[in-house]
C-alpha cells in the first residue's frame, strides 16, 4: 500500500473513533439534560413557594422597601440592608471540565464586562468559584478567591451544595463583601442560553417582585394568627429565600452545562462526518489510481515479454 494511501487510511480510521466517541458523549450529556430538567422543576416548585410566603408576610407586616432598603430593618435583618458597597463578592458558576463548547468562556466574559462597567478589581472583589475552570481562571489573574467548590455531580443536591450556598449569604452577614453578584449560565432550551450576571443580596424589591396585585399576596394575609409571631418567621425565610437564589443558579447552569455539552459533541459528530465523508473520497480516489497503476505496470511488463 502507498504510503500516501495508508496515511489516508490511517486518518480515516482515527476520525471514525472520533465520531463514535462524540455520538456516545452526546448520548450521556442529553441523558443527563433529561434527568436535571425533571428535578430542577420541582425545586422550581419549592422556591416559588418560599417567595410567595416571604411576599405576602413582608405585605402583612406592612413592610416599606424603597430602592432596596427596608425601613424595618430589625425584623427583616441583614439581608434586606443595603449598605455603602467597599467590597463586592461575585459568585461564578463554570464546569469542572471541557468539552461543552464556549460555555465557559461566556460565564467569564460575562464576568469580566461586569466588572469593568461596575468599575471592579482585584482590589475591592472578592471571589466565590464554582467550578475548577473558574477557580483556575481567576486564581491565574491574581484575583481574590474566598471560597472555592469543585466536584458537583452532575445533578446537584442541595445538601451537596449546602456549603456553597451557606458560606456565600453567611459572607454577606459577616461583612466580607456588602453586595453579592451572581455570575451564571442560564439555560433558556437546548439551543439557547444566556448569561446573566444579577444581584443576589441585599435582597432587592426586585427581587422579590413586590407588586400589589400578585397572587402572591394572596397565600398568606394579615387576618391569619401565626405562630411564632411575624417578625420570627419573617427572619427565618428571609435568609431560606437567598439560599434559594443561589442553589437555584447552581441547577440553571448545570442544565445550560448539560446542554451546551450535548450541542457541542452533536456538533463535533457533524464535522467528524463531513471529514470522514472526504477522507472516503480521498481514499477510493487513491486506491483507484494506486490499482490503476498496478494494471498499467503489469500490462507494461507483459508486453515487454512479448
Amino acid at each position: 500500500m502507498p504510503a500516501s494511501l495508508a496515511a489516508v487510511k490511517r486518518r480515516l480510521e482515527s476520525t471514525k473513533n472520533t465520531r463514535q466517541i462524540t455520538a456516545a458523549m452526546n448520548m450521556v450529556s442529553t441523558a443527563k439534560l433529561n434527568q436535571i430538567q425533571g428535578h430542577t422543576k420541582t425545586y422550581e416548585v419549592y422556591a416559588d413557594r418560599v417567595k410567595s410566603v416571604l411576599i405576602s408576610l413582608v405585605k402583612s407586616h406592612n413592610a416599606t422597601l424603597k430602592n432596596g432598603v427596608s425601613d424595618d430593618k430589625d425584623h427583616l435583618g441583614t439581608l434586606f440592608t443595603k449598605r455603602p458597597v467597599k467590597k463586592t463578592g461575585i459568585l461564578v458558576v463554570t464546569s469542572d471540565r471541557g468539552l461543552v463548547g464556549s460555555y465557559n468562556s461566556n460565564v467569564i466574559k460575562a464576568t469580566l464586562d461586569k466588572m469593568k462597567k461596575a468599575g471592579l478589581d482585584k482590589d475591592n472583589t472578592v471571589f466565590l468559584t464554582v467550578g475548577r475552570t473558574g477557580t483556575e481562571f481567576f486564581k491565574k489573574r491574581g484575583m481574590n478567591v474566598v471560597f472555592e467548590s469543585t466536584g458537583i455531580s452532575d445533578v446537584p443536591t442541595y445538601r451537596e451544595t449546602h456549603d456553597i450556598v451557606k458560606n456565600a449569604v453567611q459572607m454577606y452577614a459577616d461583612g466580607v463583601y456588602d453586595q453579592l453578584l451572581l455570575s451564571y449560565s442560564h439555560f433558556v432550551n437546548r439551543i439557547v442560553s444566556r448569561d446573566r450576571v444579577e444581584l443576589v443580596l441585599p435582597i432587592s424589591a426586585e427581587s422579590l417582585a413586590l407588586q400589589e396585585d400578585t397572587e402572591a399576596t394572596k397565600i398568606v394575609g394579615a387576618e391569619y394568627d401565626l405562630e411564632p409571631d411575624l417578625p420570627q418567621l419573617i427572619g427565618k425565610l428571609v435568609p431560606q429565600f437567598a439560599e434559594s437564589l443561589v442553589y437555584g443558579a447552581i441547577l440553571d447552569a448545570k442544565t445550560s452545562e448539560h446542554a451546551s455539552s450535548a450541542n457541542a459533541m452533536s456538533a463535533a459528530s457533524d464535522n467528524a462526518d463531513e471529514i470522514i465523508s472526504t477522507l472516503q473520497l480521498q481514499y477510493n480516489r487513491a486506491r483507484q489510481a494506486a490499482i490503476t497503476t498496478e494494471i498499467t505496470e503489469i500490462t507494461g511488463g507483459m508486453t515487454a515479454q512479448e
